[in-house]
């Protein structure tokens, strides 16, 4: 019998310029996370290097060419009981701050450490907290 659960590998960016990090809203009719903020990033393609997808993701998303630093953090989650989404989360610093969203996203903004910890889902605060974030903003 074939296995019908489903792992994919995204990689997500908190681009950190002057103190604020840019954070982008998803779409009200996206599958999962309508309408919640979140760090721009996706999913790498099969046979990519992590830290070049996440350049291309960014690039895609938000119109912002990166320079990636190091990894904060790494986390998983469930999105249905057959599919587990791992997430690897990156500091980036831009080399421009000039935002061209894409579809995917409705909104964006260049959120203080409280605007963060005011928009972000529980989840994402979490780990922002766990793994200690919140001092790059410093």
């Amino acid at each position: 019998m074939e296995n019908v659960n489903k792992t994919v590998v995204a990689v997500k960016g908190v681009i950190v310029h002057e103190g604020r990090a840019l954070i982008v809203k998803r779409s009200d009719h996206d599958e999962v996370g309508a309408g919640t903020w979140e760090c721009a990033g996706g999913k790498i393609e099969f046979g990519e290097n992590l830290e070049s997808a996440l350049v291309r993701e960014i690039e895609e998303e938000v119109g912002i060419d990166v320079a990636v630093e190091k990894i904060l953090f790494a986390t998983s989650f469930n999105t249905d009981p057959t599919r587990q989404v791992v997430i690897l989360t990156y500091l980036c610093r831009p080399n421009h701050i000039k935002v061209a969203l894409s579809e995917e996203h409705v909104d964006y903004k260049w959120a203080t450490k409280e605007q963060l910890k005011a928009l972000l889902t529980p989840d994402i605060l979490q780990d922002f907290e766990r793994q200690q974030v919140f001092s790059l903003l410093d």
